[in-house]
């Protein structure tokens, strides 16, 4: 999009159709104006809109691609909350507690109502989510969503990781399995897609937070990686 709108001007032309939506995470460039070697929809719901896109502007091999990571995936539950499951669960692993199925799922219940708080209910603060407001609008109405997020079987995505980062003052991580990447049966290894919450890398004591790490695979499911 044009260099220095305003995010309701964005947000106006994004409404009329004047502008076109592809929201991608540094250092990892568009692509839309080339042939992409890979892309995906991560929303988490059936609409047709780019999450991220990874490759190179120059049709060349993506910068992605160099960083190729090793975890170990944590299997989360694949009940529509699997989004709000994997950051609670992630949260609570880098604090060293072992959540309970019933604490995991009410903690998730939770993420997802204070996330339709912030942006259907309090509207002096749903400016400070202008990106999320985007992201939401595009494909649907904000009263929509607002009945939407109200199902226990709600599946987050994007718009809800933009809101959850700040709330939760959580610098998160989203990978795909690498095989899904380069296309192919083969691949152990996962790689970086999207940052949020860059601005919480450091607490107050100037020492680096823990990162929560989400893998996405191309069945609208989020694992955690450890």
């Amino acid at each position: 999009m044009a260099g220095n709108l305003s995010n309701g001007a964005i947000l106006e032309q994004l409404r009329n159709g004047s502008a076109k939506f592809e929201l991608v995470s540094p250092p990892f460039p568009s692509i839309s104006a080339a042939a992409s070697s890979w892309k995906t929809s991560f929303l988490g719901d059936n609409s047709s809109r780019f999450f991220a896109r990874i490759g190179s502007s120059t049709g060349g091999r993506s910068p992605a691609m160099e960083k190729v990571e090793r975890f170990s995936v944590v299997k989360v539950t694949g009940d529509g909350r699997c989004l709000f499951r994997a950051l609670v669960k992630g949260m609570a692993y880098n604090k060293g507690i072992a959540l309970k199925p019933h604490e995991e799922k009410e903690d998730a219940d939770e993420l997802r109502l204070a996330v339709r708080e912030v942006i259907c209910e309090k509207k002096e603060e749903r400016n400070l989510y202008e990106d999320a407001l985007i992201a939401i609008t595009v494909d649907e109405s904000l009263k929509r969503y607002c009945q939407r997020i109200l199902r226990p079987d709600f599946w987050g995505g994007e718009s809800e990781l933009l809101v959850l980062s700040k709330l939760c003052k959580q610098l998160i991580i989203v990978y795909i399995p690498e095989h899904e990447h380069r296309g192919s049966g083969w691949g152990s290894g996962f790689i970086p897609i999207a940052e949020y919450g860059s601005e919480f890398k450091k607490s107050r004591n100037s020492k680096h937070k823990k990162v929560v790490r989400l893998l996405y695979s191309g069945k609208n499911h989020y694992d955690l990686l450890c």
